[in-house]
């Protein structure tokens, strides 16, 4: 009779760690800033011009995500907010800038869908998802409630510097004959094993507790507020119209885009006034 007893305790206990497993959920809300040094020609850019310029390039990037999550899935996408404000005359122009619409995420199936609109055409980005290869570390801090712990890891990305164009006379790009160059970058997560969930916000996952900060030397992304197993949680739906590509598809006929967007501005460029276009790099 005990026998009996204890199976139906451990069986009972079970199928509850199971259920609060699959009912486990939560949403997170993130907050990006990023560090932008350009050093501008007084003689062709005055500094109310300037001001306003930096103003402007700050707004650009201060944005704010929410992360919906379980145990296996999580969809990130972008607050709806009105865009800033260019002034006239200034054209910007985000190279590298990392921004998504909405990012589905399976982390039991490891794949991602990326819903994109670029250049007016939505996209549908499938593929799988990267493994990142962190080092855990011992170092602790709160955000907020919860313990965090730090891990790093590093990446080679293309060195896409920051640049000014007046009029189209001067293209800091790299020359496109020429190999790219790449430099090596080091990303600081910090984690919380309190929320065991291995996501986090953008493309960083892999690690033993959800994401509450990372940062790879221009940009911050930090969260701001959690709220776990919320009564009105928003559902997590992969999307599914756009143009379905390959990330590697993607890249390419972005760098096309870009090359052919370039062109048109160059041969526009040279009217009346000042045109001004700042390359964000990073």
């Amino acid at each position: 009779m005990k026998v009996i007893i204890k199976v139906i305790i451990v069986s009972a206990l079970l199928l509850v760690s199971k259920v609060n497993a699959q009912e486990f959920k939560g949403e997170a809300t993130y907050k990006s800033k990023r560090k932008i040094d350009i050093k501008l020609d007084s003689t062709q850019v005055d500094s109310g011009m300037q001001e306003r310029m930096m103003e402007m390039l700050k707004k650009q990037f201060e944005r704010t995500y929410i992360l919906s999550f379980n145990k296996e899935e999580s969809l990130y996408k972008e607050e709806e907010t009105l865009g800033a404000p260019q002034p006239q005359g200034m054209q910007v122009v985000m190279i590298g800038s990392g921004g998504s619409d909405v990012l589905y995420k399976n982390i039991k199936e490891k794949r991602f869908t990326n819903q994109n609109e670029s250049f007016s055409k939505l996209f549908l980005i499938k593929d799988s998802i990267q493994n990142h290869k962190w080092t855990l570390g011992s170092e602790t801090k709160n955000i907020g409630e919860y313990t965090c712990f730090k891990a790093t890891m590093t990446r080679e990305i293309e060195d896409i510097e920051s640049g000014i164009s007046f009029n189209g006379d001067k293209d800091l790009s790299r020359d496109e004959n020429a190999p790219p160059k790449m430099k090596e970058i080091t990303i600081t997560a910090w984690y919380t094993p309190q929320i065991p969930v291995s996501v986090g916000p953008g493309n960083y996952h892999g690690l033993p507790g959800l994401i509450l900060e990372v940062n790879d030397g221009t940009e911050t992304v930090i969260c701001s507020k959690i709220v776990l197993n919320p009564k009105k949680a928003s559902d997590i739906v992969e999307p599914k119209k756009g143009k379905e590509v390959t990330q590697e598809a993607y890249d390419k006929i972005m760098e096309k885009k870009m090359k052919e967007m370039e062109e048109r501005f160059r041969s526009n460029g040279r009217g009346d006034g000042e045109n001004i276009e700042i390359r964000i790099g990073g």
